[in-house]
């Protein structure tokens, strides 16, 4: 009694569970079980062969449990997993079970032998049933029949050519389902198509013909998803309902192309498949080419060639799969699979040299020997190797250690945990310009490669990288690159000059820079005008690095100095303009070199204002070296200027001159001070164009006469005697004197100014309370007795407003830190208010008398009795005679009014 509830409640379940789906190609299963007679007699057989009433049993209680799982809520990937285990236990049962003849003949009785063949029909399609309830309602769990294949290759006892029967009509089901289908969600075709694949290559025949059917179904499937839904198609559908057989699709190809004929497998999956599922596709296959059995790989491994060789370029994830090489490479493995996964890079250089090239690049370094293996492959393919130079050249273009364009930490870490891409990008070129057909592409790129690992070097004396054999990548390379491109007596000629030792060494990199363009300069060699545009470009897109701009510089310069002739053309004087106000202070010094040399053709250059003022910008450079180094080009340039030319900029130069006159380098002040006298020699007939900037100069002529740098002192001397014809003065005698009293000097450079300049006095005596916010002592003391007796002599030529603004002035010097600066203040301020009280309210009349340059005439002796800054008390130890002879000066001029 037992035994026969649960034989009924078996029938009821499979009854109900064949009748849930609601599907009506499913009836003739549900009308089978309804006969209670026929499961009696499916009873009667558990005595005999009662495995397979358990495994019929076991079904459908797997059955119950996937088809309920399948409607309800759980999240669907738990549910999908849930599924696949059980289908799972399902395969195992079902598969496991002997072939039909075996129980045949363990069957005793002759009329149970229908009944056992009902039962064996019956589970296989149970088992299939239950895949088209799942599939039909989503065809992403098409991924179980990957499963399937993947668990009947693990065992070899499972009935494997009727799995495959089941698959292929899985298949055909579901290529029929698609109908009307907007869009389909399988993702796992592509890996699919990869198992199928395999199978059509299988050694028995009927897993092959089955195998080929499915392979067909699946891709009638993509087809479908590929093309619109248009009127040409929906009437394809109208004709498919008049032969059942026959697939929706046009006969382009059929199963049996399949059977064992890779080219027309690659051919179709290829065709088809869109690229993601072509990367699935690949992948698959790459993973099987990794794995045994031998068959099984070497089919893997003539469907990849065959695939990447013609739709290469539709698999995008050439990345990855070069990673996933790169790991196997570094496993032991045969030399066949090596040779095959080294074959594969090869093709994926083919169709995308960009990625492969970065991929490689990305390793560690210094790089392991499955990466230079992998290069090895990247050269045996000719075609892209434009695009690989052009890869690497992005790259090399970088500075190793520099991560650009992102805050977040390389994705891989090497020396210093910092990016070593460039330094492999000219490891990968020792590899490739041996090759013939590289050799051809580097003529391309000569110059780029040339200048990219130039700096290279630059960079790797910086970062202090060891050396292979005794030379850096970029080395090695550099010198691959010469001798392929023809320049073996070059390579020679700087191995005889000892240029690659200069590099080793980060002081002498930049004599090495020069050594290489000179001794290409010398050799003519013939890559030279497209160097040359390269170098223009560049420095017109502005280098982005401080090294790459100097080695710019540099080599532009030596390859102009050699073919071409001073005045450069127009385009390459514009860089030199541009670079005197680089930056970068070796950049600015190395263009305004090369713009002294051109001295002697300075009146042949159409732009010579631009010249100048260009170099006059750059006197204000934070570098004091750039400030000498402009200064000597301008006196150079301006020594060999024709007059008329000069005379237009003559006033410009010479005010750019007083700012550094209070430089706080002591060399650039006394270069600065007597350049400017040069200057008012050489332009001695336009002392009327000048006459404004030397009076305003004046003032630190005079102060800068008690400057601690001898050099100074005597650039002062120099520029006042030259001066003196500008204020109708002979040399001052007392200069010329070793020793001379600085109150003296002012006293009679005042008197000179008052009888020809007093209309100039408020200029001079603004400039003058300039320093005295001068940082040095000295300045304020000048200062102050300057603007003493400026205020003494000039006392009727001085407005009310100006005293005020001068008693506000030397308020302020009262509380100066310096006690001797602040007793002079204090005199001086008492000075102002004695003068202040003189100065009277009509100021027509001092109008009249500063336009007239009179003059009161004081007889005043020395009012501070100043001793000198440098001098000993024996400097102002002067006799009578001299003070007497200077205040008779004073006393005895004769004045015109």
């Amino acid at each position: 009694m037992d035994e026969k509830k649960s034989e009924e409640l078996s029938i009821e379940q499979t009854r109900a569970m064949l009748t849930y789906d609601g599907c009506g190609s499913f009836q003739q299963r549900v009308s089978q079980l309804q006969d209670l007679q026929t499961c009696m007699k499916w009873h009667r057989v558990e005595n005999e062969n009662s495995d397979i009433w358990n495994i019929f049993c076991k079904l459908l209680s797997q059955q119950t449990i996937i088809l309920a799982i399948n409607s309800s809520y759980v999240d669907p990937l738990e549910q999908f997993d849930t599924q696949v285990k059980k289908i799972e236990e399902c395969f195992r049962n079902v598969f496991s079970m002997p072939d039909l003849e075996t129980l045949k003949n363990r069957q005793k009785s002759s009329d149970g032998t229908d009944d056992i063949e009902q039962l064996y029909q019956t589970i296989l399609t149970t088992f299939e049933d239950t895949l088209l309830i799942l599939i039909s309602k989503d065809l992403y769990k098409l991924q179980l029949l990957r499963e399937m294949i993947i668990w009947m290759n693990k065992d070899t006892k499972y009935l494997q050519e009727r799995v495959m029967n089941i698959i292929s009509r899985v298949l055909k089901y579901s290529s029929r389902k698609i109908k009307g289908c907007t869009s389909i969600d399988a993702p796992c075709i592509g890996q699919l198509a990869a198992e199928l694949a395999i199978l059509c290559n299988y050694q028995e025949i009927q897993i092959v013909i089955q195998a080929s059917l499915a392979l067909y179904y699946l891709l009638s499937i993509v087809k479908y998803q590929n093309e619109e839904l248009c009127g040409l198609l929906m009437m394809e559908l109208k004709m498919s309902e008049n032969s059942p057989n026959s697939i929706l699709f046009d006969n382009d190809f059929t199963p049996c192309t399949f059977q064992r004929n890779n080219a027309v497998i690659a051919k179709y999956v290829g065709e088809y498949l869109p690229p993601h599922l072509l990367n699935d596709f690949v992948f698959a296959l790459l993973k099987k080419l990794c794995h045994p059995p031998s068959k099984t790989a070497y089919q893997a491994a003539t469907l990849l060639k065959l695939v990447l060789e013609d739709y290469g370029s539709k698999v995008t994830r050439a990345a990855k799969i070069v990673d996933y090489i790169h790991k196997k490479l570094n496993i032991e493995s045969p030399h066949i699979l090596k040779r095959a996964l080294l074959r594969i890079v090869a093709l994926l250089t083919r169709s995308f040299p960009q990625k492969v090239v970065f991929q490689l690049l990305d390793y560690m370094f210094p790089v392991d020997k499955s990466v230079l293996q992998m290069w090895q492959a990247v050269s045996s393919e000719t075609d892209p190797s434009p695009l690989v130079l052009k890869t690497i050249l992005i790259v090399l273009k970088g500075k190793p250690g520099e991560v650009e364009g992102s805050q977040s930490p390389p994705k891989r870490f090497s020396l210093d945990d910092t990016n070593m891409m460039p330094v492999t990008a000219a490891q990968a070129l020792c590899t490739l310009l041996p090759v013939p057909e590289y050799k051809k592409a580097a003529a391309q790129f000569f110059p780029e490669l040339l200048i990219s690992l130039i700096l290279q070097l630059h960079y790797n004396s910086e970062m202090k990288l060891k050396k292979i054999d005794d030379q850096c990548f970029a080395q090695r390379a550099l010198r691959l690159l010469l001798k392929s491109s023809g320049l073996q007596q070059v390579d020679c000629a700087l191995q005889k000059k000892d240029c690659w030792h200069q590099f080793s060494n980060l002081i002498f990199h930049h004599y090495g820079v020069y050594i290489i363009a000179k001794t290409l300069s010398e050799h003519k060699f013939p890559q030279f005008p497209e160097t040359l545009h390269y170098l223009y470009k560049l420095s017109l897109e502005g280098p982005r690095r401080t090294e790459d701009s100097v080695t710019t510089v540099i080599f532009l310069i030596e390859l102009l100095n050699n073919f071409f002739k001073d005045p450069f053309p127009e385009e390459f004087l514009a860089l030199f303009r541009t670079w005197v106000n680089d930056p970068n202070p070796t950049v600015s010094k190395l263009s305004l070199q090369k713009i002294a040399t051109m001295s002697s053709v300075i009146n042949k250059v159409s732009n010579v204002r631009d010249l100048i003022l260009c170099v006059l910008n750059s006197f204000p450079s934070k570098d004091k070296t750039v400030t000498i180094q402009a200064m000597n080009t301008l006196r150079r340039l301006l020594s060999e200027m024709d007059k008329v030319t000069y005379s237009t900029l003559c006033v410009q130069i010479a005010f750019s001159y007083f700012p550094l006159m209070d430089h706080a380098m002591p060399s650039i002040r006394a270069m600065a001070i007597r350049h400017f006298g040069e200057l008012l020699k050489e332009m001695n007939q336009y002392t009327w164009m000048l006459k404004p900037i030397v009076l305003k100069v004046l003032v630190p002529l005079i102060l800068f006469l008690e400057d601690a740098e001898i050099n100074v002192v005597k650039a002062c001397k120099y520029t006042l005697n030259i001066s003196a014809p500008y204020f109708k003065w002979s040399s001052l005698p007392i200069l010329q004197d070793e020793f001379y009293n600085f109150e003296v000097v002012v006293l009679s450079i005042c008197n000179s100014l008052f009888n020809n300049y007093g209309n100039f006095i408020s200029e001079i005596i603004c400039t003058a309370l300039g320093f005295l916010k001068s940082s040095r002592a000295y300045l304020r003391k000048g200062a102050i007795i300057l603007v003493g007796y400026l205020a003494k002599l000039g006392t009727h030529l001085l407005f009310k407003d100006e005293i005020d603004i001068m008693l506000k002035a030397m308020e302020k010097m009262l509380s100066d830190e310096d006690p001797s600066i602040k007793r002079m203040a204090d005199f001086t301020y008492m000075l102002f208010k004695e003068v202040s009280n003189e100065v009277t309210d009509n100021s027509l009349k001092q109008i009249f008398r500063r336009l007239c340059h009179l003059h009161h005439f004081k007889d005043i002796t020395l009012l501070y009795n100043y001793k000198g800054r440098e001098h000993s008390d024996s400097c102002y130890e002067l006799d009578e005679y001299k003070i007497q002879h200077i205040e008779g000066n004073i006393s005895v001029e004769n004045a015109n009014f």
